[in-house]
């Protein structure tokens, strides 16, 4: 498309070796249909919406569509090879925390309070002109 990326922008941005992990509020296949001439095509993992779920929570649809962020950083841990073993307890806690996720909103029809009452930690700088740097 004329109007998207060169592939040496492509590149410098998602790398021409390295797993990608791309988290889309779409379907899946628009991402790859964009991407499949890319170098680094067969590295990109798109998660996105597969039409899972019903009736339930917000964040419950995330974890049913493996968007949520225990499925996203465990995701992470498993394709990069240096993480592996090193990171192996954090991966057993993540997937605790969605037996803990799933086990609450069957019981409470809610999503747990560290998900609905979670706040950004940090403090974020406010720029008036932040894409005309």
């Amino acid at each position: 498309h004329p109007h998207g990326l060169s592939d040496k922008e492509f590149d410098s941005i998602f790398t021409k070796d390295k797993p990608i992990i791309f988290a889309y509020h779409g379907y899946p296949w628009l991402i790859h249909r964009l991407t499949y001439r890319r170098t680094n095509h067969g590295n990109l993992h798109v998660r996105g919406y597969k039409e899972e779920g019903t009736t339930t929570t917000p964040f419950d649809m995330t974890v049913m569509n493996e968007m949520d962020r225990f499925h996203l950083a465990a995701d992470v841990i498993d394709r990069v090879p240096k993480l592996g073993y090193v990171a192996a307890r954090a991966r057993q806690w993540l997937l605790g925390k969605l037996i803990d996720h799933k086990h609450y909103v069957h019981e409470h029809g809610e999503d747990m309070k560290e998900v609905s009452d979670w706040k950004w930690p940090f403090e974020m700088p406010v720029k008036s002109n932040l894409w005309q740097e």
